[in-house]
């Protein structure tokens, strides 16, 4: 009972982890810099071309292997060494950014200046999860960013978990199919014009999702309006 309270009070206090990991990369003070420069750049990049007015602020944190996370309470998006230095280009930062962005305008809503918007995200955490995945493709190609690189950065970095019952996270497969799927019916000149498609990630992710792409194009045939249960 002990370890429960704690952990919502971290909660309540804190932060949404997206994941983490550990990396023997060290980046000098210098590159640190650079990096800091070059998230900032994005991350207001992708603020302003959505026309977002709640302030949000974005760091680089060169000293930890963990990911990134974007705080409830005073909105700062921090992303870390262990993270950055499995991102290929500019677009895979604004894939992990845009996600981020999501959470911090969800952290506005309600009441007290979004006080207790940490409650609903506790309550259901996979739902935010979702709904962040699928507003950071729309604030991507507003930006101008490709979206299919959040496909290609979940592959990479997300783990896949024998359950969705007992996380805070969806399964890391239904993920990519919802945004694939996201993708194919609001933006699908991306998945045509594709320059992933020799990315050995995104075609790890066309390997593993062949039966779920199979479900989703069922659905396409039969005009079908219902929800696909991926696996």
């Amino acid at each position: 009972m002990k370890k429960v309270l704690l952990l919502l009070v971290a909660l309540l206090i804190g932060f949404s982890n997206v994941f983490a990991a550990n990396t023997g990369y060290y980046i000098s003070s210098a590159e640190a810099a650079k990096i800091q420069k070059e998230v900032s750049k994005v991350g207001i990049r992708l603020l302003n071309s959505n026309g977002l007015k709640n302030r949000t602020v974005f760091f680089f944190d060169a000293n930890s292997s963990r990911k990134a996370y974007s705080t409830h309470r005073d909105r700062q998006i921090i992303i870390y060494r262990g993270l950055y230095v499995l991102l290929d280009d500019e677009d895979q930062l604004a894939a992990v950014l845009g996600h981020e962005i999501s959470h911090s305008m969800d952290s506005y809503d309600g009441i007290f200046r979004g006080f207790f918007h940490n409650l609903n995200n506790l309550c259901t955490p996979r739902k935010y999860e979702y709904k962040s995945d699928k507003r950071a493709v729309d604030y991507m190609v507003n930006a101008g960013y490709n979206p299919v690189a959040l496909i290609v950065v979940m592959s990479k970095v997300f783990p896949q978990t024998r359950y969705e019952w007992c996380c805070t996270h969806p399964l890391t497969s239904r993920r990519m199919m919802e945004v694939y799927e996201y993708i194919y019916k609001k933006y699908p000149e991306y998945l045509v014009n594709n320059p992933y498609k020799e990315n050995p990630f995104y075609q790890n992710f066309l390997l593993t999702s062949k039966e779920n792409r199979e479900k989703f194009q069922q659905k396409v045939k039969s005009n079908s309006t219902r929800k696909v249960h991926y696996l």
